[in-house]
């Protein structure tokens, strides 16, 4: 049988890419040309806002005075987990020197990066989660100076769930600003006069072109679109947890793939029938989204046996991915493409966005093949140093002054040769035949 569609979407994740670029470019023009202004102008067309940008501490103090002591436990809970993770991550690369040859020192130092802006949509939902994820991680970093950002939220202000959540996780500074004028005002450094050397966070497919027009500018987490889950279950698997788990991440939005990959047939019977009811049971606004992601985005594929499971999910690179199979580690072992990996039906996605700890902003779009989600070495600079005697030098300029001109550099060749002049004046060296073209 190979592999077999069940069901097979008729769209793709990058169906709607190209509308989104040229939106996104216009836009980025105009508010590099135009500044604050024009993304003001944004703010009041797309948001219906027209307050302040910047939140005072009196705001901030008075918004989340009114969010109730339960939300703020579960916040700061997450906070913590999400937290403790991005340390142990930090605590994973270290400075370090090493004598690469006697008296040639050469080392490692691990800094943040100075600036970070952290974005959480606040579109169809508040994504409370978005905001602790990127702006604790950042804070574990030890990023001085960190400027949040989020839409208004269905006409008014920022949420006040997000608001805390920002806070609670350490924001420094944080905006009430949505959309790709909330990007280019964390990249350009609008209203807080701080560029940003890094911008990170989820979004929709506009959010996500501005950060990948904007990457090189400044640095990204990951080219991420719309959420995606695949599942990869077995004849042991639990249909109705399988079905729910996809409906679980079709809810968040219209363009969400969710995809089955399964070698039991009679499991892909059953999710087929059961997707379709369990969104219908939704409330409006999760049935809509859901209903449109699983109709065009959907699909159940069939395969014969494990290894055809792991070539195929592995061509998808799903950003979240599930395992309801037998033997967890032989599927640990072999997979290679995924944003973030849940082994066993008791670790589903939905704890990965919200609460376990590492975290939830992740490649789509297949970048899973070539990157990781955001971790704490997004906000972190790997520097390398080196230093050496003048004894050390003598081995290093002569390989250096020949190998530069094998390669047709003669200066490069002649910076060697000076420090030979300096260092060993009575001494001869065999420096290769200098450039004469």
């Amino acid at each position: 049988m190979g592999t077999h569609y069940l069901k097979k979407a008729s769209k793709t994740p990058e169906t709607e890419t190209s509308n989104a670029q040229q939106v996104v470019v216009e836009m980025l023009a105009h508010i590099e040309k135009n500044g604050e202004s024009a993304v003001r102008e944004y703010a009041k067309s797309l948001d219906k806002w027209t307050g302040d940008i910047i939140l005072s501490q009196g705001q901030i103090d008075k918004i989340i005075s009114e969010v109730p002591s339960l939300v703020k436990q579960d916040i700061d809970f997450a906070v913590k987990q999400v937290y403790d993770f991005a340390i142990a991550q930090k605590e994973s690369i270290h400075n370090f020197s090493t004598e690469l040859y006697p008296g040639v020192l050469a080392g490692q130092k691990v800094i943040p990066v100075n600036v970070v802006g952290c974005y959480a949509p606040s579109g169809r939902y508040a994504h409370i989660a978005s905001a602790y994820m990127t702006v604790a991680t950042a804070k574990a970093a030890g990023v001085k100076n960190i400027i949040a950002c989020s839409s208004p939220f269905r006409g008014g202000g920022i949420h006040p769930y997000v608001l805390y959540a920002f806070k609670a996780a350490g924001a420094d500074v944080i905006m009430t600003l949505g959309g790709v004028q909330a990007i280019a005002s964390l990249a350009l450094g609008l209203f807080t006069g701080k560029p940003a050397d890094v911008v990170v966070g989820p979004g929709n497919k506009f959010v996500a072109e501005a950060k990948r027009t904007l990457f090189g500018k400044v640095g990204i987490d990951v080219f991420a679109g719309p959420s995606e889950i695949g599942i990869i279950a077995d004849e042991t698997a639990d249909p109705n947890i399988v079905a729910s788990d996809l409906v679980g991440q079709a809810e968040h939005g219209h363009e969400s793939p969710a995809w089955l990959f399964t070698s039991s047939k009679e499991l892909a019977s059953q999710v087929a029938q059961l997707v379709p009811e369990m969104i219908d049971r939704l409330p409006p606004t999760a049935k809509d989204a859901a209903s449109c992601a699983w109709r065009d985005y959907g699909e159940i594929i069939l395969c014969d046996s494990r290894e055809e499971i792991v070539k195929i999910s592995d061509q998808y690179a799903s950003e979240h991915l599930e395992i309801h199979a037998k033997d967890l580690d032989w599927w640990l072992d072999h997979l290679t493409c995924y944003g973030s990996l849940f082994l066993g039906e008791e670790t589903t996605v939905a704890f990965g966005d919200k609460t376990s700890g590492p975290n939830h902003v992740l490649p789509t779009k297949g970048a899973a093949r070539y990157s990781g989600g955001l971790s704490v070495h997004k906000f972190m600079k790997t520097l390398t140093w080196q230093k050496m005697t003048k004894e050390a030098s003598k081995q290093m300029a002569v390989v250096t002054a020949r190998i530069s001109r094998l390669e047709g550099m003669e200066a490069h060749a002649r910076t060697a040769d000076d420090r030979l002049d300096k260092y060993f004046p009575a001494e001869s060296f065999d420096l290769g035949k200098p450039v004469e073209v």
